[in-house]
């Protein structure tokens, strides 16, 4: 059983049909771990129930009667670095006073059990109830809740060997993906110009990309420079996916929950999500609910005009519309016949209000005092503090690391006017605690001849990144084996360096001659296969902020059969409202 590394279950790999609903079901292998897990505490356990599953991800909590009290049993199913990261959070904000809920110690003293591959983590059970969503009053209690967590977050440092986590410095390039990938809708809506929603989507697309690049040159001019130079641990962590059924009322207040996504960032991130999140579901942007949830976290964690300005910047960029529509990435034709009429409509109602409830927020900013952001308070790359004893290291220790963390990453020293390159996805580096460096300044448009520069092509060049390369390639001892030939001199955007090259017949035969090994045979393709795999490739090359591939999503500019996502035959896709509903979910 210990050699079991526990993976999303929504497939199965032996090729068993699966249960019919695997929200509420585990793989029995993972129940086998879990029973092995709570072997690991003082405790005597007499029933253990199933309260959700994250059969996609691989995550799962489960009620345990024991002969302490009831008790919450959770499976993190992220890396066991990231989630340290998460595990090491919790401790310290129960520390200095929050209401989450106390990781129990194991009988090695550690807070967490590795097995599985995964980290597994065990809290009392709390019986906690939703605020109410029907009024204001409730919304305030959230926000409150929430100021709470992110001052008592603030100064958080990981254990040494955890992945760090950050979205401190990404604020532009997020903009510039979000200007970048509603462009990649405009040209989807014209390639399936048949659907339902093309005709809307276009109609609208030029302002919502607009949005985007206006909100991008905001910050630009803002004090989010100078903000995030304050370093990671002056700021604290957001929860990510802070709402309803993550902040919920119990004993002494409002306790927040489910912290295994937490990551670095400027606070307030978390309490524009809530806010879009809330006018979105109201069907209007409204002025007295944005002030009102905006006090009540200034209460419990005071914002200065500074971050009032930034939190701003950001309701006012197209994020309701992107989160939406993006759905259209994975399966056009059939989003685009089916849902994305009616999402486009109640957003584009929804928003008729924006801009006037936001320019009376905006006059809201003289209550604010300024803050000072001269210095750094803080080192920004976090340090590893010294353990108090060899005990205390020793129970932050991963029993297993893992084999791709071997090379740990470094700080890199950058140069102004130029972006940190982040590491490969399928590397998977992992960041520990290093010496304290100068934090990297934040470049909001990277020079574009960068080859990790976001940039976008105009539509009136895509055919000609779409040609194919016209090679006659020279086998060795055989006659030149021909492709299928273009027009002379078409334009090849080189992977590496970002420059184009004016390539002719005769000097891409020399050097594909040059590089193909003797006795190699060039392969054939169809003209029909070499089109596809030109855009896939270029779809590939097209990489996001984070230095992730979007693999899943084939070039926008070239109508192909739809791609989807790693879905069973037997297990449809289901709604957003189905997929943000969680019932029983009192503790986690």
């Amino acid at each position: 059983m210990e050699q079991y590394v526990i993976k999303p279950w929504d497939t199965r790999d032996d090729g068993q049909p699966a249960p019919v609903d695997w929200d509420m079901q585990v793989p029995p292998e993972v129940d086998a771990i879990a029973e092995l897990v709570m072997k690991e505490y003082e405790m005597s356990v007499s029933s253990k129930t199933l309260i959700t599953s994250k059969p996609d991800k691989g995550g799962a909590i489960w009620r345990i009667e024991t002969d302490k009290g009831p008790r919450s049993l959770k499976v993190l199913h992220r890396t066991p670095e990231r989630s340290l990261y998460s595990v090491g959070l919790q401790e310290y904000v129960v520390r200095q006073g929050a209401r989450v809920p106390a990781l129990i110690p194991a009988r090695d003293g550690k807070l967490f059990v590795e097995k599985g591959g995964k980290l597994w983590i065990v809290t009392d059970w709390i019986a906690l109830t939703q605020a109410t969503k029907v009024d204001l009053a409730g919304a305030q209690e959230l926000c409150f809740g929430l100021g709470e967590f992110h001052r008592h977050s603030k100064g958080y440092v990981p254990p040494q060997g955890a992945k760090n986590s950050s979205r401190l410095y990404r604020w532009p390039n997020y903009y510039q993906k979000i200007a970048k990938k509603i462009g990649w809708m405009r040209e989807m809506a014209k390639a399936y110009g048949e659907t339902t929603a093309s005709n809307s989507i276009l109609s609208v697309v030029d302002k919502y990309e607009r949005q985007a690049l206006d909100a991008l040159e905001r910050l630009k001019a803002s004090a989010y420079p100078r903000m995030v130079q304050m370093g990671e641990p002056h700021w604290g962590v957001v929860h990510q996916d802070y709402g309803w059924s993550n902040g919920q009322n119990g004993p002494g207040g409002l306790w927040v929950i489910d912290l295994d996504g937490v990551a670095y960032d400027l606070p307030f991130r978390d309490l524009r999500k809530l806010i879009t999140s809330t006018m979105d579901d109201m069907g209007v942007w409204d002025l007295t609910w944005m002030r009102g949830m905006i006090e009540a976290y200034h209460r419990a964690n005071p914002l200065d005009r500074e971050s009032f300005e930034v939190l701003l910047i950001d309701l006012t960029a197209p994020n309701e519309f992107y989160k939406h529509l993006k759905e259209m990435f994975y399966d056009p034709v059939t989003f685009l016949n089916t849902e994305a009429e009616a999402i486009l409509q109640r957003i584009l109602s929804t928003d008729q209000t924006k801009d006037q409830a936001l320019a009376e927020l905006a006059k809201d900013i003289s209550q604010y005092q300024p803050g000072d952001y001269t210095q750094a308070a803080v080192p920004a790359t976090t340090v590893r503090q010294a353990p108090a004893s060899a005990s205390d290291q020793a129970n932050w220790q991963l029993a297993s690391p893992n084999p791709a963390a071997k090379g740990e990453s470094k700080p890199v020293d950058v140069e102004p006017g130029k972006l940190i390159r982040l590491p490969e996805k399928e590397s998977k580096p992992v960041r520990t605690a290093v010496a304290a460096k100068k934090p990297p300044d934040v470049v909001l448009f990277p020079n574009p001849e960068l080859p990790f520069a976001e940039t976008t092509t105009p539509a009136s060049r895509q055919s000609e990144r779409l040609k194919p390369i016209v090679a006659t390639v020279k086998k060795a001892g055989s006659k030149p084996v021909k492709k299928k030939a273009a027009s002379t001199g078409s334009a090849k955007t080189a992977s590496k360096t970002g420059k184009k090259t004016v390539l002719n017949k005769s000097s891409v035969a020399k050097k594909a001659s040059a590089k193909l090994p003797a006795g190699k045979a060039l392969k054939k393709t169809g003209k029909s296969n070499e089109k596809a795999k030109t855009g896939t490739q270029l779809a590939k090359r097209s990489s996001s902020p984070r230095g992730t591939q979007h693999a899943a999503v084939k070039h926008p500019y070239k109508k192909a059969a739809a791609p989807s996502r790693k879905l069973t035959s037997n297990q449809a896709k289901k709604p957003r409202a189905v997929k943000a509903k969680k019932t029983g979910r009192n503790m986690r």
